[in-house]
């Protein structure tokens, strides 16, 4: 199964892994799966609405698909489905295939982000 975790993450952190990745030519690999981090929690639930969400995992495993495919899957309208697929794919969270779909190329998604008192 192919999970990716969506986590909060200071960039300066990211910033860390991706200096040690250019040095090594090499991307640090994870036991736990892909990764896609946010700077800060709210980024993350702007990206991630509850519209996208549904979007997301009417999409998970499914393979690529239309706008049009999506847009049933969920039973919304084909020009909101398409808007909330252009923004997940400007985060980075769905990716285009050579054919011109969208997909989500996951089996699973978990979330991390610590709540820390002020």
């Amino acid at each position: 199964m192919k999970t990716v975790i969506l986590e909060v993450r200071n960039p300066t952190d990211s910033m860390v892994d991706f200096v040690q990745a250019w040095k090594s030519g090499k991307a640090a690999q994870s036991a736990k799966g892909d990764r896609i981090a946010f700077a800060t929690p709210e980024l993350l639930w702007k990206v991630l609405t509850a519209k996208r969400w549904e979007l997301l995992k009417a999409m998970c495993g499914a393979g690529p698909l239309t706008v049009r495919d999506a847009a049933s899957r969920v039973e919304r309208d084909v020009k909101a489905v398409h808007s909330d697929m252009t923004a997940l794919l400007n985060a980075g969270v769905l990716v285009r295939t050579d054919a011109g779909q969208l997909e989500f190329p996951y089996d699973a998604v978990k979330v991390e982000f610590l709540l820390q008192a002020a």
